[in-house]
């Protein structure tokens, strides 16, 4: 992705999510308005030119960031968006570890879940937007390693990575109830197993966790 110009957003068109949480047993529909995603998650090589930080010892300039908290992502977002002459859409609390998304921001963001998994899913209606194989890395083809991006065929909205490779963070808070401030994350990794790396397939972490299977890739709101 050119960080710098942001070329490589994808157009997401509106549409409608049903999202479900295993432990409640519940369901809630979600209505999306449009908005981009980037083509693919955030590299090695982007973050470092943003922050000038490397947080992984992984070589690799074009491998998916790793070792990233989801503060550290929201917190690129911020920083590109500012390097990008755009309004950043986080805004933190000066008295808190706490962040508010400003909804009418043009700046870059973490997607939610429902637009993550609209996003991923690209007008299919099945577990993957295709074979596994051909369109991720996952623990059956990957050789126990993380891989460059852009490496598997995208989905039909040029999404590439949605599933397997890295993990991405999402802005949600997962469940509230039980897990305090756990933010939600999709996708699946390169160590998953093949049912790990599905549209619909949720799993949380605290927003300071940073491990080697869990990346970001950047959102907008609208389709400016």
């Amino acid at each position: 992705m050119d960080v710098m110009t942001g070329k490589e957003m994808r157009a997401i068109p509106p549409g409608n999510v049903e999202l479900s949480d295993r432990r409640t047993q519940r369901s809630w529909p979600v209505e999306l308005a449009p908005f981009q995603l980037a083509a693919s998650p955030v590299t090695h090589a982007s973050y470092t030119q943003i922050t000038g930080r490397r947080p992984s010892a992984t070589p690799g300039d074009r491998l998916p960031v790793q070792c990233v908290s989801w503060w550290d992502a929201v917190r690129f977002c911020n920083a590109l968006s500012q390097r990008s002459g755009l309004t950043p859409a986080n805004h933190f609390r000066a008295e808190a570890e706490d962040v508010e998304w400003d909804a009418s921001a043009d700046g870059y963001r973490l997607p939610t879940e429902a637009e993550w998994q609209h996003a991923c899913r690209a007008a299919t209606t099945g577990p993957r937007y295709g074979e596994l194989d051909e369109i991720g890395w996952y623990r059956g083809d990957s050789h126990e390693r993380i891989h460059e991006v852009s490496g598997k065929r995208p989905n039909s909205w040029g999404l590439h990575d949605m599933l397997g490779n890295a993990w991405d963070w999402c802005w949600d808070v997962y469940d509230a109830d039980v897990y305090g401030t756990y933010r939600g994350l999709r996708g699946g990794g390169w160590f998953d197993e093949h049912w790990s790396c599905r549209a619909s397939a949720r799993r949380r972490s605290h927003p300071t966790f940073q491990v080697d299977h869990v990346g970001f890739r950047v959102a907008r709101s609208g389709l400016r």
